[in-house]
């Protein structure tokens, strides 16, 4: 990659793109039922007193909070930005493809049915459930003679959400004693997640973050179209299989932690492709710096909605989410 003037405003973007996140984070460390001083932040992180209640309070619950919210955010908007380029459809995310709904209705089976509560299990079995949707999502769009098309995945990803969510349902009903148990959690939620979470989730992503910024170029050839990537000796299918791999597993480990957050990998993939254009060796970095960003600013916003009781942070990028959306698929209707 040659360096240009092009490139050194992207840089300067992705500096203040870092710079978004770090406020954000700030601004989830400090702000909340209990407002703390920025002093007390900083004595926090570098001169950590437990026996401070206010640093305390920072370090056990609300750093935690901040560091799975930009985690979970990041990878699903790096999960959607693949879909999209995967499918080459704007409309493609965890979310919409039934990723999401397979990874929850096997997450609440396990614990309703199983009555599984390690997290390490739960990761895994949310990996299987996330597998499961977008395999389904792919062969119901793949039957036809005319194969696979944007309206196709999209429509076959919407029945199998809609699937999984009557499944999801139908045990919440035959269990209303496990109800309160997952309730919160699959509105999308992040309050009250501890650190010991991230942990067990965070190799994951981190190792699917480098894949999927290993895999930019060859979605660069991908987007040409399938028959020109063969001609330009590109191995499709097993791009496509590592691909689905990463978006599956980035996909899983956010629904295990934080339960179907929607929408995020709509929204930001579409403002990077807005800012750098579909170049994804750029789009991807962007797309993890934003996606942290607007999840993190979320979950600040939604402890003050309803102040003193906090709003489900899935539920505030439903609402932002939403407008996007109906934006892209009237500017794709009108392409077609």
């Amino acid at each position: 990659m040659r360096f240009t003037a092009s490139t050194g405003m992207r840089i300067a973007g992705l500096l203040v793109c870092l710079a978004i996140l770090l406020a954000c984070i700030a601004a989830s460390l400090l702000y909340g039922a209990t407002v703390f001083s920025w002093r007390t932040g900083w004595d926090t992180l570098l001169r950590y007193d437990p026996g401070v209640t206010e640093q305390m309070v920072i370090r056990t619950t609300r750093l935690p909070r901040a560091l799975i919210a930009a985690s979970v955010g990041a990878s699903l908007a790096v999960a959607g930005c693949l879909m999209q380029a995967l499918t080459r459809n704007p409309l493609a995310s965890p979310s919409v493809l039934g990723v999401n709904a397979g990874a929850t209705f096997f997450v609440v089976f396990a614990v309703l049915a199983l009555a599984v509560q390690s997290m390490q299990s739960l990761m895994w079995i949310s990996f299987c459930g996330a597998a499961l949707g977008a395999a389904l999502a792919y062969a119901l769009s793949a039957v036809g003679r005319d194969g696979l098309s944007p309206v196709k995945i999209v429509l076959a990803g919407s029945a199998i959400t809609a699937l999984f969510a009557s499944a999801t349902q139908t045990l919440l009903v035959l269990n209303r004693q496990g109800l309160n148990t997952v309730l919160f959690w699959l509105t999308g939620s992040i309050a009250g997640r501890s650190m010991e979470l991230l942990q067990t989730v965070l190799p994951y992503m981190a190792v699917c973050w480098f894949a999927a910024l290993l895999l930019a170029k060859e979605m660069n050839v991908l987007a040409m179209g399938e028959e020109m990537a063969k001609g330009l000796g590109q191995r499709t299918r097993a791009i496509k299989a590592l691909t689905a791999v990463v978006i599956v597993v980035l996909a899983g480990g956010s629904v295990s932690v934080a339960g179907p957050i929607g929408l995020v990998g709509i929204i930001i993939p579409a403002i990077a492709r807005f800012l750098v254009g579909i170049d994804h060796r750029w789009t991807l970095p962007y797309c993890a710096l934003l996606g942290g960003a607007l999840l993190t600013a979320a979950d600040v916003a939604a402890r003050f909605l309803i102040s003193p009781e906090e709003f489900p942070v899935g539920v505030v990028t439903a609402v932002i989410g939403a407008p996007f959306f109906i934006y892209i698929a009237r500017k794709g209707a009108r392409q077609t």
